[in-house]
């Protein structure tokens, strides 16, 4: 299964920078390359966990091109993608 949030506005490019994160319905594997006119897939790759509380998760995506470290922050009703400024070499 995937685990899977929609970004309206896309990944979070600059350190600070926080983008709206809606949790969907998780995915099977077989809709890991799934695209669409109002879908995309931003990056594949791994992820690696770094911290971890009730509410907040900090993480590093390894893409295909480069590791990005971001926050998932729980709010209120949704949840909030956050690039941290302590980013990977």
């Amino acid at each position: 299964m995937l685990r899977s949030w929609a970004l309206p506005r896309g990944l979070p490019q600059q350190p600070g920078d926080n983008r709206l994160a809606v949790q969907v319905p998780d995915h099977d594997l077989d809709h890991l390359a799934y695209e669409d006119a109002e879908k995309s897939v931003a990056d594949t790759g791994w992820w690696e966990e770094h911290d971890r509380n009730d509410r907040r998760m900090v993480f590093t995506l390894h893409g295909r091109h480069d590791a990005r470290r971001y926050a998932l922050i729980q709010t209120s009703q949704d949840w909030l993608l956050r690039r941290t400024k302590d980013q990977p070499p």
